[in-house]
């Protein structure tokens, strides 16, 4: 082989393998949405979780990002079952269009969403958005039922962090049954509605609840918009569904206006 010719040769092996560096480094996202498994360890323990990653087509730039905080009913440790039920099977059927990182951590088994469960969902929100490209701008908090008693309490928790919240058919009393089911935050004050609401006044916040929900009494979603109205919340908007029981959230997640809302909000510099 001629000096030219091998020098040739070698400049073109370079350049392979330069672009092979470069993808190794950058992978690119998806042509269609779809769910991830990750573990993140928290003080030494393990846990998995979901990402559902969007398609790349639907994300230029930094891509907004939801925390799903589930019900009670997909507590456990297979890092699977939270993906079953509320926004899970929303984004599922929408895959090839949703817009959104969504990171789905899994609570244990007869645990609540407070003290460590919490970390251990920020710490895989965290890991999400930097691995996925997130928007920290751009970053939201939904939950139901037992979730959306989490979202109170980690909106409460995390001041500032989360540009608008969606809780669904939560609360902020203590339930007589489940007294480990409580929002810490507020939970001594005298006016627990109230005390949230001028925390949260300048907060984005659209609830959802169902008028014939028995399991969650759909007061407690009517006092909290009652709170934040007295307080003159910025944006705070209530959807009651009439003939809805204790399952609001797919007809919450399939209303169109709330993902044309949702998506619009930024973080308050």
């Amino acid at each position: 082989m001629s000096r030219s010719a091998w020098i040739l040769v070698t400049a073109v092996l370079a350049i392979v393998s330069s672009a092979m560096s470069a993808c190794a480094k950058s992978p690119e996202r998806p042509v269609s949405g779809t769910f991830v498994a990750r573990e993140v360890v928290v003080d030494g323990r393990k846990h998995r979780y979901q990402v559902f990653v969007p398609a790349s087509s639907k994300t230029p730039g930094k891509t907004p990002v939801i925390l799903f905080l589930h019900g009670s009913g997909e507590r456990g440790s297979d890092g699977v079952r939270q993906t079953q039920s509320g926004l899970g099977p929303y984004v599922r059927a929408h895959a090839d269009t949703f817009p959104a990182i969504v990171v789905f951590p899994q609570a244990a088994q007869d645990s609540e969403w407070a003290g460590a469960n919490l970390d251990m969902a920020l710490a895989e929100l965290d890991a999400a958005t930097h691995e996925f490209g997130g928007d920290p701008d751009r970053t939201y908090l939904t939950g139901l039922s037992m979730g959306g008693y989490g979202t109170w309490q980690l909106a409460l928790q995390t001041r500032d962090r989360f540009a608008a919240l969606v809780p669904i058919c939560g609360g902020l009393s203590i339930p007589a049954d489940r007294p480990t089911m409580r929002v810490d935050a507020v939970a001594d004050a005298a006016d627990p509605f109230r005390a949230a609401a001028m925390q949260l006044r300048n907060d984005p916040i659209w609830i959802f609840h169902g008028a014939k929900d028995d399991l969650v009494l759909p007061e407690e979603s009517r006092r909290m918009a009652a709170a934040l109205k007295a307080v003159h919340a910025r944006d705070a908007r209530y959807t009651e569904f009439p003939d809805a029981n204790h399952n609001s959230w797919d007809a919450a997640y399939a209303t169109p206006a709330l993902w044309t809302w949702l998506f619009a909000q930024r973080r308050a510099d």
